[in-house]
């Protein structure tokens, strides 16, 4: 054997070394179950870790459907989905805290996205009509400027479709505030499209509209919906974690209060966590800019993209936001999946 076939063979046996040790290390990653909530943000933050996960790391990543509660639950009694990549705690914060202390379940990214908000909202065009009425209290006591369609002698108050986490909230401030007793009733979207679908009315037609929503979204940011502050002061955690957010068989005397801070979270299993490896580094450092979330949910709502075409808008227009979240080479797979 010459010394040119001893160098080739020695070349061979380390790319092909190099090749099982990369490939070996992308098989660890293993199959990850990722909730795909039923909101944009959601829907695109899914999409994005599927495809990180897939193709930066070998994972096989595949999305199930989910929303706040019954994706909590099943996460903290059956250990699936793996990954909640956009869950708003306070809804859960207390059952969540039990199951991080029990070692089910843990928060890995405590800023998920940057720049949010959640409360009640009004449009701008309501303000310029009535700028004195510039506080959540002040709103309810004239529930005459906002005529309910069925009923056009009580106020609407677009509250949260069923399933959110924050409908059970709204249900109790309802209580809380004794809006019924003032003229109010609760109005259900039917789902996310249909709260946005009930804003972009309101706002194209120049009518008053007032209700739930939380930012960033597209539809704060097209018809720049103002949330109004509330004079009354946060009633503290024992009302809000332990009555405001439970059923209302479990909250016989709720208490008025602010909207609590709004706090997101990305929560894995705490089999996920265990296994650690690539999937949990990149989603402890994993942070969406709100403004960049903001851009592409305008981007979604204009081109009626999905989630998978958002995320590929996204990885393709902010390669200088996500390849700070994972290694070279996994940047350079993910690009060359694109």
């Amino acid at each position: 054997m010459n010394l040119f076939t001893i160098n080739a063979a020695i070349i061979s046996v380390t790319i092909t070394a190099f090749s099982f040790n990369t490939t070996s290390a992308l098989a660890k990653c293993g199959d990850i179950t990722i909730a795909g909530m039923n909101w944009a943000s959601a829907q695109l933050m899914a999409n994005v870790d599927k495809i990180i996960l897939k193709e930066g790391y070998g994972c096989n990543a595949e999305i199930v459907p989910g929303d706040t509660m019954p994706t909590f639950t099943s996460m903290s009694e059956k250990g699936k989905p793996d990954i909640a990549p956009e869950m708003w705690i306070n809804a859960v914060r207390q059952p969540l805290k039990t199951a991080i202390d029990a070692g089910r379940l843990q928060a890995i990214n405590k800023a998920p996205i940057t720049g949010l908000g959640e409360g009640w909202w009004v449009t701008p065009n309501f303000l310029k009509k009535h700028p004195k009425l510039n506080t959540v209290e002040k709103v309810l006591n004239r529930p005459d400027l906002f005529p309910y369609a069925e009923n056009r002698s009580k106020g609407a108050f677009m509250g949260c479709p069923a399933g959110w986490g924050c409908q059970l909230a709204i249900a109790n401030l309802y209580r809380a505030f004794q809006m019924e007793k003032k003229g109010w009733v609760i109005v259900n979207p039917g789902s996310g499209a249909g709260l946005k679908g009930s804003i972009a009315k309101a706002a194209n037609r120049g009518e008053n509209w007032f209700g739930y929503y939380w930012n960033p979204t597209a539809i704060v940011g097209k018809y720049n919906l103002i949330m109004l502050p509330f004079e009354t002061k946060w009633a503290g955690s024992k009302n809000w974690d332990g009555c405001i957010v439970k059923p209302e068989q479990d909250c016989a005397n709720p208490k008025p209060s602010s909207w609590t801070k709004s706090e997101v979270r990305t929560i894995i299993t705490s089999k996920l966590a265990k296994r650690g490896g690539v999937a949990a580094r990149y989603l402890k450092i994993r942070t969406f800019p709100g403004s960049v979330m903001n851009s592409m949910l305008v981007f979604m709502n204009n081109k009626k993209a999905n989630g998978a075409d958002t995320a590929i808008e996204f990885l393709t227009r902010h390669s200088d936001v996500w390849t700070k979240w994972v290694t070279k080479n996994a940047a350079k797979r993910i690009k060359a999946a694109l």
